[in-house]
């Protein structure tokens, strides 16, 4: 029997070489006949580390690795596009920092060498 391979978005990295994945479906309400849009969420093994939240991946069945991981990662497929801003901050915060420390060194260099000047003269 081969094994299945699937698409899927990671939703969370907290563990170390585990990530969780989610895989959305389109199904329709046997009853009712109204589209419905469910997910299967998937735990993968990532040895490398290369996936982050975010990206598309393709993962293939494995033997279970643990209580909950039954898959292994393919390939990524795409790289996620969004942005961490709490690191976009904290840089800014940082670079701001480094500015202002740079202008009051050049003040302070600037009011020396205007004290000395008429020292001299």
């Amino acid at each position: 029997m081969p094994k299945r391979m699937e698409t899927g978005t990671v939703t969370s990295a907290a563990s170390s070489k585990t990530r969780r994945v989610e895989i959305p479906r389109v199904v329709r309400h046997a009853k009712y006949g109204r589209i419905l849009h469910r997910r299967t969420v998937c735990h993968m093994h990532d040895e490398l580390e290369v996936s982050q939240i975010g990206d598309t991946v393709e993962i293939v069945e494995c033997r279970p690795r643990s209580r909950l991981k039954r898959w292994e990662l393919v390939r990524v497929v795409s790289k996620s596009t969004a942005v961490d801003v709490a690191s976009l901050r904290s840089g800014a915060r940082a670079t701001q920092l480094r500015e202002t420390a740079v202008k009051s060194e050049n003040a302070a260099a600037a009011g020396q060498s205007k004290e000395t000047s008429p020292a001299k003269a």
